[in-house]
């Protein structure tokens, strides 16, 4: 069961990514790239989730997963600032 989950978060956070990149080359707003390379970034953690928790159990991958996550977040409150300035 956990192993869906963890999926189906990696899916979302995948379409969300999505989304905001196709709304970023519809529209050129700033904000809408730093938002979807954050959640292109939290896929990539959710998919190591995946790999983590489901194929290599045996394996710690947590320092990867919090290191990706950690960027997705700094991308993300650089776009916010960097957006405020503008």
């Amino acid at each position: 069961m956990a192993a869906i989950i963890y999926s189906l978060c990696a899916l979302t956070a995948l379409g969300c990514a999505f989304l905001l990149l196709r709304g970023y080359r519809r529209s050129r707003y700033p904000l809408l790239l730093w938002s979807g390379l954050c959640f292109a970034g939290l896929t990539i953690n959710n998919l190591l989730l995946v790999i983590d928790k489901v194929a290599l159990p045996d394996s710690d991958l947590s320092v990867a997963r919090t290191l990706v996550a950690l960027i997705s977040m700094i991308v993300l409150l650089f776009g916010l600032i960097w957006d405020s300035d503008s």
